[in-house]
């Protein structure tokens, strides 16, 4: 079995790393595993318990669709979609989820979604990840120009990757290394692809999302990217709270001027709950990172995200605590935007362009905080990078769809 095991493996020297093996799930040359695992008894390895497990979806329209899941015995279960451009679809630990429940409850294989139906938010149809990136050829809400229409939150999210490998390296702690290829390339339009990648030290309660985008074409081109993260029960309830070190907060419309007054707060399902959501400036400390948290009304669970804004510089809060069935639901949202359409937010100057073969990274830590003592350090991380600075509560938003 464990001859078996390896004999699709490749040992590998990375730069400044330890052997490592890996496995080629999917490419574009033949390659197709479908069905597959592996965990550490197998490998030898010693130390966390981990299992790696891909299956293949049928019924429906998750028909084709893939899910890999990562299981460490005493830490985190990551489960991504190699179908759905390499994103979350939930994590699970001490008893804490980070995920929701969404109305959509099948991994939609992208063949049945038409991202241009109801008027540019077919995106909608297949929305039920813990973290799915916007982007990367635009992002934000949809909008029609020069007979172009620009959909929700862009196309890498039902992407399928063109190519997936892992990665687990030989020497203690065995971290291992998710990756894959998305292409979004169109004749005459982008050539933007991104390596993306997620790092996970098999019985922490902490990962890591580390993506390269480039710019393969011969001229520039503008990206956006926002990372969609996404939380639910057990950590939002009502009186759970959104923390985050921030120089502003601006209602991203005028319905979401009336949710200022308690904008860091949130309530129980509420029927006909419209989404709430704002435009937040964070402060980082002098290397640029930056977290930001939400947590249940006990402060015993939470999740937590660091970012560096010097690669995402804005923060989006979305608030859609409707009822349970209808999506109960809170966002947090780094990224290099706001969530208003492409043409608002290059007019306002927050579009990044890469130019011929140039490369942009953005790396996020996602952490699972499973007691009183996880919050009570992310709080205070918090309350240090916030220091004297008052929060600057603007009444108006910047900018009108």
């Amino acid at each position: 079995m464990y001859k078996t095991l390896l004999a699709g493996a490749v040992i590998a020297m990375f730069s400044g790393q330890a052997a490592a093996q890996s496995w080629v799930l999917t490419d574009t040359q033949g390659t197709e595993k479908g069905d597959w695992r592996i965990d550490s008894r197998q490998l030898k390895l010693s130390g966390e318990p981990f299992t790696l497990e891909q299956q293949v979806l049928h019924g429906g329209k998750q028909e084709g669709s893939k899910v890999l899941t990562l299981t460490s015995k005493n830490g985190l279960t990551i489960a991504l979609s190699p179908t759905r451009g390499m994103d979350l679809l939930h994590v699970n630990g001490h008893d804490v989820r980070l995920g929701w429940d969404s109305p959509v409850d099948e991994v939609v294989n992208p063949a049945y979604i038409n991202l241009e139906s109801r008027n540019g938010l077919g995106w909608l149809e297949g929305f039920n990840e813990m973290m799915v990136r916007c982007g990367f050829e635009w992002t934000g809400h949809p909008v029609t120009k020069d007979g172009r229409i620009y959909t929700l939150h862009g196309k890498a999210g039902n992407t399928p990757a063109s190519k997936v490998e892992v990665i687990v390296d030989d020497q203690a702690p065995h971290e291992i290394r998710i990756r894959g290829l998305l292409k979004e390339n169109t004749f005459k339009k982008a050539r933007l692809e991104t390596w993306t990648e997620l790092r996970y030290v098999p019985g922490a309660d902490s990962f890591t999302i580390h993506d390269v985008l480039t710019n393969q074409a011969d001229y520039p081109h503008d990206y956006e990217i926002i990372y969609h993260s996404n939380f639910s029960t057990p950590i939002l309830e009502e009186n759970a709270r959104f923390l985050a070190p921030v120089k502003s907060v601006s209602p991203f419309n005028d319905y979401a001027k009336k949710g200022l007054e308690n904008w860091q707060t949130y309530g129980a399902p509420t029927k006909d709950f419209d989404e709430m959501v704002f435009n937040l400036q964070p402060i980082a400390d002098s290397n640029g990172k930056t977290v930001a948290a939400v947590i249940n009304s006990k402060g015993d669970k939470g999740a937590a995200i660091e970012f560096d804004t010097r690669q995402l510089p804005v923060l989006t809060m979305w608030k859609n605590t409707d009822t349970l069935k209808q999506g109960y639901v809170t966002g947090i949202e780094p990224g290099t935007n706001y969530a208003y359409p492409v043409t608002i937010e290059k007019e306002q100057g927050r579009v990044k362009q890469l130019q011929p073969g140039q490369s942009a990274e953005f790396t996020l830590t996602y952490s699972l905080l499973k007691d009183a003592s996880a919050v009570q350090k992310v709080e205070e991380r918090i309350k240090t990078l916030q220091g004297d600075t008052k929060i600057n509560v603007e009444q108006t938003p910047i900018a009108v769809e």
